[in-house]
């Protein structure tokens, strides 16, 4: 893992480089998942590594042809970078509490996902406005298999689930998603600062590698006052 981590990473310099320096400039999209991996002879998960770093660094935009993406207050949330980075770098003043970082024992949610595992790394976080109140709640699981075994006790790479993901080569190449309202449990209400029955957004999404495994499955419950939920058809592409 660690000499794949490093492909990636000189990979996404050479790339970086050359947009800055205007190769890539005005717009101009970048060239295929093929052509850029016959140009460096890597695989698709080291050339996707290499890519969702440059969409960290801001230097590249992905688009969906067809999919869907949350805002809050209107601006869109980047899950390459994750809410916590995408939402500060949009200035908002929200602080993310973290409520649980271990590792845990779940056959429902493997039987669901059809793993023969049942062991996920559990992180529920709550965000909250500058007075307390919360506006989301968010509970993600990670299968806890390979290198992600015992990351709790590591601890994560930056502070980022996103970027430890990627460092250990989970890359989400699709997802899927149900979205709900529903008022909040007495137990979530507590958590968020809010009365019990609140109506709140309910997104259950899962993520999955090129190779159809669980990369992440993610519960959120989002304050319909701050959060919306936009669904996009057509063409798209890199840029």
């Amino acid at each position: 893992m660690p000499g794949q981590v490093h492909k990636h990473h000189r990979i996404a310099r050479v790339l970086a480089d050359e947009i800055r320096s205007g190769v890539h400039a005005d717009g101009s999209r970048l060239p295929g998942e093929h052509a850029l991996r016959e140009r460096f002879g890597v695989s698709r998960t080291t050339l996707r590594q290499a890519l969702q770093v440059l969409g960290e660094e801001g230097l590249i935009s992905t688009h969906a042809g067809i999919g869907s993406f949350v805002t809050f207050d209107g601006t869109p949330l980047d899950n390459r970078l994750g809410w916590t980075r995408a939402l500060a770098e949009q200035g908002t003043e929200l602080t993310t509490e973290i409520l649980r970082f271990e590792e845990v024992t779940d056959p429902a949610l493997a039987a669901r996902l059809e793993l023969s595992s049942t062991a996920f790394v559990a992180l529920d976080r709550v965000r909250r406005l500058p007075g307390g109140q919360g506006v989301s709640l968010e509970r993600s699981r990670v299968p806890a298999v390979g290198i992600l075994a015992g990351l709790p006790g590591r601890g994560l790479d930056g502070g980022s689930l996103s970027r430890t993901l990627i460092a250990a080569g989970r890359i989400t190449d699709s997802g899927e998603g149900v979205v709900s309202v529903r008022g909040l449990e007495e137990a979530e209400a507590e958590v968020l600062r809010r009365s019990p029955g609140t109506s709140f957004l309910r997104l259950d999404q899962v993520y999955r590698a090129a190779d159809g495994s669980v990369v992440e499955q993610v519960g959120s419950l989002l304050d319909p006052a701050h959060f919306e939920l936009h669904v996009r058809s057509g063409n798209g592409g890199r840029s």
